[in-house]
């Protein structure tokens, strides 16, 4: 039998569960940087993946909590799409991926882990990243804590809010 050790895991799952949708801002107690929001607009926020397929995934959501995309205005959309431009941006200038996954699930049956509130994923991609370990071992590794990573890309998102 393998044993891999993630002693980080237990806070999780010793922890207090969220009660609340992760991604309805106004319901989260503590520091954004706690929260790792990392922008908060009238129509849209950037959260970095709690629990990430690789170091940089951001979650892109609307404020308002509606579960598919005829539910959002047109200013909402338009809203969505130029944050997920921005952080795109702001991941290739800081992290340097090799490219991207960005995408949307709608629904449960398609993935969506949180399905009554609409949200895309960003995923900077790195020539090598799907090692021995995820192809044979079932398991992801990121290299890069989530605070330091917290820390890097804050700064850009910052600017965007002040360039508002």
């Amino acid at each position: 039998m393998n044993i891999l050790w993630a002693p980080w895991r237990i806070k999780y799952i010793l922890g207090k569960k969220e009660k609340n949708c992760i991604f309805c801002i106004h319901n989260r107690e503590g520091t954004d940087e706690e929260n790792l929001i990392l922008y908060r607009g009238k129509l849209t926020t950037v959260i970095m993946n709690k629990y990430p397929y690789n170091n940089g995934h951001l979650l892109v959501a609307p404020i308002r909590h509606v579960p598919e995309l005829d539910d959002l205005t047109i200013e909402e959309l338009a809203d969505l799409m130029i944050k997920i431009r921005a952080s795109v941006d702001f991941l290739r200038k800081e992290m340097q991926p090799d490219g991207f996954n960005v995408g949307l699930n709608i629904g449960k049956v398609a993935g969506a882990g949180v399905a009554a509130h609409l949200h895309f994923h960003i995923v900077p991609r790195w020539n090598g990243d799907t090692s021995f370990m995820t192809t044979l071992g079932e398991t992801r590794v990121i290299p890069e804590s989530l605070k330091e990573t917290y820390k890097r890309l804050k700064p850009y998102f910052d600017k965007l809010r002040e360039e508002e």
